[in-house]
């Protein structure tokens, strides 16, 4: 991608409040882009396009999550700095995750929402519902990792060194309960501190908190 290109495609996400991982991926997905097919971006088909996204689905094996990552990044740059009037390169549909029997029934998980202590437990609580999360993820989560730019709203998950990150979907509802949190509370760091609010919150804390909600008479 030549200066001018890449000086276009920064200037237009900064413009747009993309977040600065954002900026960062999107750019990382076209320049990619070019350099499996040794041409500049501008010169590309959407058939070229396509044979890149599932050389990265099927070659590659990277999750659904990080090739849709890759796909939001080009259909940003081809529809608003080449002004394609459409793309026709997509993934393939997501494969489906074979779940366990949901323990709480979905009135059960109703009346745990209604139970929690506070509006931090209850925020919480949905977080890890919502976003399918373990305690260990959602106690980590920091505001940087909430991607809630309308062309993205997803979750990332860092998973530690060595390890690659993984992305979950920010449903609207979630984002909404988590606005209305942050008024109140006006986290720091972390989304959920702890009462030292340098650090989050104890794996034993939230864990507390479902079992003080689950605990509590209707």
């Amino acid at each position: 991608m030549g200066h001018d290109l890449r000086t276009q495609f920064v200037n237009h996400m900064i413009l747009h409040r993309l977040s600065p991982y954002t900026i960062k991926n999107y750019l990382a997905s076209v320049k990619r882009l070019a350099k499996f097919h040794n041409k500049s971006p501008d010169l590309l088909n959407n058939e070229q396009i396509q044979e890149y996204l599932l050389h990265l689905f099927q070659e590659c094996k990277l999750s659904w999550g990080s090739c849709n990552v890759h796909l939001s990044g080009l259909s940003y740059f081809y529809k608003n700095i080449l002004q394609w009037d459409e793309t026709n390169f997509k993934l393939p549909p997501r494969p489906r995750i074979k779940k366990l029997p949901n323990i709480l029934s979905i009135e059960e998980v109703k009346k745990l929402f209604e139970s929690a202590a506070n509006l931090k437990h209850r925020t919480l609580l949905k977080t890890v519902y919502s976003a399918g999360l373990r305690v260990s993820e959602v106690v980590r989560l920091e505001p940087r990792h909430i991607e809630s730019d309308p062309s993205r709203m997803m979750i990332r998950i860092e998973q530690g060194k060595g390890k690659k990150d993984r992305y979950t979907v920010l449903s609207r509802h979630l984002l909404d309960e988590l606005r209305v949190y942050w008024q109140k509370y006006k986290p720091g760091r972390w989304i959920f501190p702890g009462y030292d609010k340098e650090k989050h919150i104890g794996y034993s804390g939230a864990s507390s908190a479902y079992d003080i909600a689950k605990k509590k008479p209707a």
